[in-house]
């Protein structure tokens, strides 16, 4: 009997171990009560909106302003727990840093969306290799260089698409352009990007696509583009000279600053430096040192590939380390 009444003992206790694993008690204040919840569905998704980083006070506040705009939004999207901005290089807080945070509070995933402009290094291979899902020998050399952390999540990180920025980027300096321009018959335009050595002809393809886009819809019969990134050594002249090439043909030229934010380095002493070598350029030059942001289409897209991700996050099997 003592022997029957001891394995009903160890079957009870087994069937009361295995609940408790499949299942965790809250307690909640606000009904006082008990809830039990199961931790198999449960899913806790952090965002990381990942930009470059910048010196500039200004540049980084409008990527923290783009934060505030999307914030709520995003916290609205089942599961997701936190919203933060990381910047790769220049100042904190970093990738790895807001990293580290989401899993101190317990995310099982990550969702990384790389607020840049188009393909680069640091989109394919740098911000991978922060986050240990590379070994990349450049990019860890350039990380050793400018002392940039790495961090190895506990979470699952998933990181997006770049930034669909061939619509966007169209709406985006038609706005701008027509802000501008008074007789587009007498204009040509000037596009001045950052640049990228090893991605070059993704640079122009897209810069041309922009060009023959503004062309047909504001009839700006010429168009131009220059660099003022590391790959022409940050050196003025480059605008200078992307500005003479319409001025060949028309009375006057657009310039248009296609960069994700506004940095006194690149929009007043580089692009504008570049202006102010152009002969009677208060006459002959129409700009305004402007950026991309802010764009209310970019925080809708910001939306729409989170909620893209969160779905198949949901959906997938939970991380058993949560």
């Amino acid at each position: 009997m003592k022997t029957k009444t001891l394995k009903k003992i160890i079957l009870a206790s087994s069937i009361l171990l295995n609940l408790f694993i499949i299942y965790q008690c809250k307690f909640s204040n606000s009904e006082n009560k008990f809830v039990l919840q199961d931790r198999s569905q449960t899913k806790r998704i952090g965002i990381v909106l990942a930009n470059h980083g910048s010196r500039s006070e200004t540049w980084r506040n409008a990527l923290l302003d783009l934060e505030k705009k999307v914030r709520d939004s995003l916290m609205k999207i089942p599961n997701v727990v936190s919203v933060a901005t990381a910047f790769m290089e220049y100042t904190e807080p970093s990738i790895a840093t807001q990293v580290a945070k989401m899993d101190s509070i317990g995310c099982s995933d990550v969702i990384i969306i790389p607020v840049f402009l188009t393909v680069s290094p640091h989109t394919f291979e740098d911000i991978p290799t922060i986050l240990g899902l590379k070994e990349d020998p450049e990019s860890l050399e350039l990380l050793k260089i400018e002392n940039i952390k790495r961090y190895f999540p506990k979470s699952t990180v998933h990181i997006t698409p770049l930034l669909d920025f061939t619509d966007l980027l169209k709406k985006n300096i038609l706005r701008r352009v027509k802000n501008l321009s008074q007789k587009p018959e007498e204009e040509g335009l000037v596009l001045i990007g950052y640049g990228d050595q090893r991605y070059l002809k993704e640079w122009e393809n897209l810069f041309d696509e922009i060009g023959k886009f503004i062309k047909d819809s504001l009839k700006i019969s010429e168009y131009s583009y220059g660099w003022c990134g590391h790959l022409v050594h940050y050196n003025p002249e480059e605008t200078t000279k992307a500005i003479h090439k319409v001025l060949q043909t028309k009375e006057k030229a657009i310039v248009i600053p296609v960069l994700v934010a506004h940095d006194e380095m690149f929009q007043i002493k580089i692009i504008g430096g570049g202006i102010e070598k152009i002969k009677d350029y208060q006459q002959r030059v129409k700009y305004k040192p402007d950026a991309i942001l802010p764009d209310s289409n970019l925080e809708g897209w910001i939306y729409a590939i989170t909620n893209k991700y969160v779905e198949e996050i949901n959906k997938s099997p939970s991380n058993t380390n949560i």
